[in-house]
């Protein structure tokens, strides 16, 4: 853990050197070949004062937002004469919002991305963000050593880093959270619950004798299909198949079983009925539901929902082993934007962010005493009504922050041997390159987009839709989208058997 003040130190050191390094080179393109272009001013160990915008998601902008800006800024300001704009946007808007921005050319330096919101994948294709490789070994490299080779590798696009990533688990666990009063007052016994199916007779208890509350909450954009729990990987690969053959999941009959099964509750009236439009489960649902799925059940998750939900205790039930993929890894990251006027100061600013506990800090929880109190050095107490609220995954390193009350001690220490000891599935490490097919692939994803929402919440009968759904994503060129991911697929593990791995 490096004190704010070292931080400071080294950022000049770093400075230093670049500019050393840099003699005779000074006009390369930052993220391009060679070694990144000095900011203006290091030759003298000056730097200009610039200004930095940042976008990033959150569940709800809070009403201090300008008062932690400004207390930001009194930190950053000193190391790295920087100011930064915290540009804040709702999760249910955060896509729409930053595709615009992009698409329009704004200028801004650093934008959070992920594979599930302002899709990494996409953006690294269009464009819109600066290879980081050389700007991380210059200007970042504590950050570089904190977090392990194969959450950078997989963050990679033909061999370059787009995006450094806001490390935290980076496992998935795939299960249901059930809110403990209704689990206790109906007699749930989690270990039993072994699957969706095994999760219905509560619901129905719910349904009966809980007028006003609905007992499995979904929401459209985030509900998925999870191939995992039914024994696939994310690009269709059966565990445990060494020929990696992908498997068109929407003709499955898993597939199939999850979308009758979705429809069937939502026929029961155990799903909410705008399930598929409703953007995110924020404040406004609170005391609302008994069940919902949850995607990734680090350590000490349930706290976290608990202080979010209006103090209301949930049990988190497990429906899948703990795994780790490509996707997991690239769940939350910051990039640089293409537009930026400033990328070495911006590197500089996450360097600061991944390294600085009260920086990363400040943050994630606010300020000490009006938005959270301390329980004791590293665990703090939030406070919901406070002004702030923000997800400290969308920042940095995690495992620089507080824990919050209700998270055991060793939270920290438990998410890292989790990192480390999940299962790997096949595929890790291997990246579709859609290139061969990026209309195809554009239209299957179009479509999905459109009927994903409707079907993995139940909303309409897939008796009807399925084969409608099915038929529609063949005329998009799903086939062909699949052939080519086989073909890149047989590619990547005979270079692997090759290598010996």
């Amino acid at each position: 853990m490096k004190k704010a003040r070292y931080v400071g130190i080294l950022t000049v050191c770093l400075m230093l050197f670049a500019s050393a390094c840099s003699s005779g080179n000074n006009n390369t393109p930052a993220g391009g070949g060679g070694s990144p272009a000095p900011a203006s001013g290091e030759s003298d160990g000056t730097l200009p004062e610039v200004s930095l915008t940042w976008y990033y998601g959150v569940a709800q902008v809070s009403p201090d937002q300008q008062l932690i800006e400004d207390e930001v800024n009194k930190i950053i300001k000193p190391k790295i004469n920087a100011t930064v704009k915290l540009k804040p946007i709702d999760f249910g808007s955060y896509t729409t919002k930053l595709n615009t921005a992009s698409a329009a050319g704004e200028e801004f330096d650093l934008v959070w991305t992920a594979n599930w919101a302002f899709n990494y994948d996409e953006n690294v294709k269009k464009g819109a963000f600066l290879p980081l490789d050389d700007l991380i070994d210059t200007y970042a490299p504590e950050t570089k050593k904190s977090i392990p080779d194969f959450t950078w590798d997989a963050t990679k696009h033909q061999g370059q880093i787009y995006a450094v990533p806001n490390y935290q688990t980076v496992i998935s666990r795939y299960g249901i959270n059930v809110i403990k009063e209704y689990a206790d007052k109906y007699g749930l016994d989690p270990g039993k619950v072994k699957s969706y199916e095994d999760l219905e007779p509560f619901l129905e208890q719910v349904k009966q004798n809980e007028p006003g509350i609905v007992p499995f909450m979904l929401v459209g954009p985030l509900t998925k299909f999870h191939p995992f729990l039914y024994g696939y990987d994310d690009y269709g690969v059966k565990i445990g198949d060494e020929s990696y053959k992908t498997n068109f999941m929407e003709g499955s009959p898993e597939f199939k079983q999850f979308v009758e099964l979705m429809h069937r509750w939502f026929e029961k009236g155990y799903i909410n009925e705008d399930a598929s439009t409703v953007k995110q489960i924020d404040s406004s649902h609170n005391g609302k539901f008994a069940a919902s799925i949850e995607y990734t059940m680090k350590p000490g998750y349930e706290a976290e929902i608990q202080a979010k939900n209006g103090g209301r205790e949930i049990i988190g039930i497990p429906l899948t082993d703990v795994t780790t993929t490509r996707t997991s890894n690239i769940a939350t990251l910051t990039a640089i934007s293409r537009t930026s006027k400033n990328p070495e100061r911006a590197m500089m600013l996450l360097e600061l962010v991944n390294t600085d506990r009260e920086l990363f800090n400040l943050l994630s929880f606010g300020m000490e005493g009006k938005h959270y109190e301390k329980l004791s050095d590293n665990i703090v107490k939030t406070n919901p009504n406070g002004g702030y609220i923000a997800s400290n995954w969308v920042f940095g390193n995690v495992f620089n922050g507080y824990l919050i009350e209700g998270q055991a001690p060793d939270t920290w220490e438990v998410t890292k041997e989790l990192n480390a000891s999940a299962v790997v599935q096949p595929t890790f490490g291997f990246n579709f390159d859609d290139s061969a097919v990026k209309a195809e692939n554009a239209n299957v994803a179009a479509i999905r987009a459109e009927y994903e929402p409707l079907l993995f919440t139940g909303t309409v009968d897939p008796a009807e839709y399925l084969p409608e759904y099915i038929d529609k994503l063949k005329k998009a060129g799903a086939e062909k989208v699949q052939a080519e991911l086989q073909k890149q697929l047989d590619a990547w593990t005979a270079e692997k058997k090759k290598n010996g791995q």
